[in-house]
């Protein structure tokens, strides 16, 4: 019975007071510094590739997830949710030379928004390596599957950065609108698990706070596809230091390790963030 009661309370949180009540019960007296932290500006950074007509700008907590996907060796490189650029020019960056990007991006509108990105933020002779599409990233695994050997997958996420930020977000704030989101990181990460090659490695990031988002997702990846601990398994994040100078003049934040991966809080890192992000390497394929 009290259970239900709880259950109740929780399907009863709405608007501003709920969405303070939620979060501070996951954050208890962390909250009101993380709030007002989520309020003020992110930590943006200039990311400039030689050679490139435009340099680009993002927060750094974003280009420190990016730098933590392994690319040396890779051939095959999949940015599943890529719109508007930011991660697959700090990807296109990194790649060997002989490395194909794949950026896609389901909206129409968004995906313009890539192409002009890649466009003026890389230069033509990596441009020219990348294939930016428009698909729904959810359902590419039912079309190809085990066929990339990285992959970046920023999911949508509750970005509570800009609810916060907005009336009219934080108005219509309730605990479904997790659950909505949810629903679609799950489709999106266990499509991408599907398309990732045995040995590949898969970064799966969001730029939420609610754990739900984060390791719980993670967690369901464990539980659908990790049989008997030998399926998939989690890497250590190490930041490609190289990009220091040679793209961009950044510190990189500062991580606290969660279950299964780190996450980039603004309230301790001088804006930049909120980042989560993990770091999924396949052993085995899941079709045999």
């Amino acid at each position: 019975m009290k259970q239900n009661k709880k259950q109740e309370k929780k399907q009863k949180l709405r608007g501003q007071e709920g969405f303070e009540e939620y979060y501070k019960g996951i954050f208890g007296q962390r909250w009101d510094k993380l709030k007002d932290s989520l309020v003020n500006e992110n930590d943006s950074v200039e990311y400039h590739i030689p050679g490139a007509e435009k340099s680009y700008f993002l927060d750094s907590a974003s280009v420190l997830a990016a730098a933590c996907l392994p690319l040396q060796d890779a051939e095959k490189i999949l940015d599943l949710c890529a719109a508007p650029g930011g991660k697959t020019i700090v990807l296109a960056s990194r790649m060997d030379s002989q490395a194909r990007l794949y950026s896609n991006e389901r909206s129409p509108d968004r995906k313009h928004r890539l192409s002009l990105s890649v466009e003026s933020c890389i230069p033509p002779q990596i441009a020219e390596r990348i294939t930016v599409s428009c698909s729904d990233g959810s359902t590419w695994c039912t079309r190809q599957t085990e066929c990339f050997d990285r992959i970046l997958l920023d999911a949508p996420c509750s970005s509570e950065r800009h609810v916060i930020s907005s009336p009219k977000y934080l108005a219509e704030w309730s605990l479904s609108r997790i659950k909505t989101v949810t629903s679609e990181q799950w489709a999106l990460l266990s499509s991408a698990y599907r398309l990732l090659e045995p040995n590949g490695i898969l970064l799966y990031s969001t730029c939420a706070i609610c754990p739900d988002e984060n390791d719980g997702m993670i967690e369901r990846l464990q539980k659908k596809y990790n049989k008997d601990g030998e399926s998939l398994t989690f890497l250590e994040a190490k930041a490609d230091q190289s990009i220091k100078g040679k793209f961009s003049e950044i510190s990189f934040p500062s991580y606290e390790k969660t279950k299964y991966g780190y996450q980039i809080l603004p309230d301790t890192q001088n804006g930049a963030g909120p980042i989560y992000f993990a770091i999924i390497k396949k052993i085995k394929s899941i079709n045999k």
